[in-house]
């Protein structure tokens, strides 16, 4: 028998109704059903009203529908603040079980606490709450922004085993969770410090000091030298024609990537015959050759993988260079350090063509150009494989957390079942 089946066993357990047991805020004191019960001092503000108080140097916890934590400051919501250890959903959008205790002001959330601390403790209505989201999000109605059902909320029932034994399941799932924080936290350390360890060898394998040296090597090449030049000189720019918006479509055969789409998931298309007559015609990328951006985010790069694709005139540009020049991956990385100095005349940074071709590059031979794209493509598959193993691992304890969780949790069956049960006999004693 493991840990917890010796915790639970032979454990009295008695099911009470939310209503009957915690008190919510004030907005349902005048439902008839409920009204006897006590309520939390309680104040709304609207969500414009919340975003201009919010700072990040505040005192006061903000409780919204987003779980990031922001704050405010006490002088300018002191007479709306409450206090306690509270439990809340939201009141409108996607469902999400918080847990708080402390001070603070909230504008969409459902407030909840324990009527009797001694009887049910507030993290163990937290981590029930949160173990039955999937029952809870069958309560939101509505279209549109959907509201939960109050009424079949607080008719909700809730397990309530013996106070040791809740402060003792919450003891435990407060572990896995500081240990999920802590993996995540400890996993994010180690991706930063591949990341700058990355930067830190790209920077000086392209850096004209560390070039220079190998040129005074003479075991590196035989006759190496350094060729300083712009990026005007190694190739002409290219972009693609321009497509026009009635051209587009939200769906159909060949993707079009504006710039707000540029290495993202495509939003708009282009039909097939189009394509094919503007590729033959116009200028058109070849596989591997380095896609760069112009605007919004100025220097964004993308190696072109041949796949059939149009990309935003103006916008998306690339340099059509003779690859026994220079190779198009050795611009991938040198793009990485390059200071694009772009123009700011307009409301939007922007990057012309003479921005472009006045950028300075120093270029080794293809041999040593290949040496540095070699270790530079290791670095950066560590580096890929770190970021994808930053997910895996949360993902696995998170899934072993929600084992133990529905374990510690699981009394006489889930809420779901417990739910269409007490439906069934409804409709039996209806019969």
């Amino acid at each position: 028998m493991s840990k917890i089946d010796e915790l639970l066993k032979n454990e009295k357990v008695e099911w009470k109704k939310l209503w009957e047991v915690t008190i919510w805020d004030k907005k349902f004191n005048g439902v008839e059903k409920y009204k006897q019960k006590k309520v939390i001092k309680y104040h709304y503000y609207l969500a414009k009203e919340l975003k201009n108080l919010i700072h990040e140097n505040g005192n006061i916890r903000i409780l919204t529908t987003n779980t990031t934590n922001i704050y405010a400051f006490e002088k300018e919501v002191k007479d709306n603040v409450s206090y306690g250890e509270v439990v809340c959903i939201p009141w409108g959008g996607n469902p999400i079980v918080q847990y708080y205790k402390g001070s603070f002001i909230t504008g969409d959330n459902r407030i909840a606490t324990s009527v009797n601390k001694k009887i049910l403790d507030n993290k163990f209505l937290y981590y029930y709450l949160l173990n039955n989201i999937g029952y809870i999000s069958s309560l939101y109605r509505g279209s549109g922004i959907k509201h939960p059902d109050m009424y079949k909320v607080l008719d909700m029932e809730i397990p309530i085993p013996p106070l040791e034994i809740q402060e003792k399941i919450v003891k435990i799932l407060d572990k896995f969770t500081n240990y999920v924080t802590e993996l995540q936290a400890e996993l994010q350390a180690e991706l930063q410090a591949r990341n700058k360890q990355y930067e830190y060898y790209r920077d000086t394998l392209l850096s004209e000091e560390y070039l220079k040296k190998l040129s005074e090597n003479p075991e590196i090449l035989e006759g190496y030298r350094l060729v300083q030049t712009t990026l005007g000189e190694i190739g002409e720019i290219k972009m693609c024609k321009r497509i026009l918006k009635d051209q587009t479509f939200p769906q159909g055969d060949v993707p079009f990537y504006k710039i707000g789409t540029f290495g993202k998931r495509a939003d708009a298309f282009i039909k097939r015959d189009l394509f094919n007559e503007y590729k033959e015609k116009y200028s058109y990328p070849r596989k591997g050759e380095i896609l760069i951006s112009a605007s919004g985010t100025i220097g964004r790069t993308v190696i072109f993988d041949g796949n059939d694709a149009y990309f935003q005139d103006s916008n998306i540009v690339w340099i059509d260079n003779n690859e026994e020049l220079v190779l198009n991956k050795y611009l991938y990385y040198f793009y990485q350090i390059v200071n694009w100095n772009p123009s700011s005349g307009g409301t939007i940074q922007r990057l012309y063509n003479y921005n472009l071709k006045s950028i300075k590059i120093i270029l080794p031979p293809i041999a040593i150009q290949n040496k540095v794209v070699e270790v530079l493509d290791k670095f950066q598959d560590l580096l890929f494989d770190t970021q994808g193993l930053l997910p895996e691992e949360i993902e696995q304890r998170r899934k072993q957390y929600e084992y133990y969780r529905e374990k510690l949790l699981t009394f006489d069956g889930n809420m779901l079942e417990r739910e269409r049960e007490r439906e069934r006999e409804r409709e039996s004693i209806s019969l």
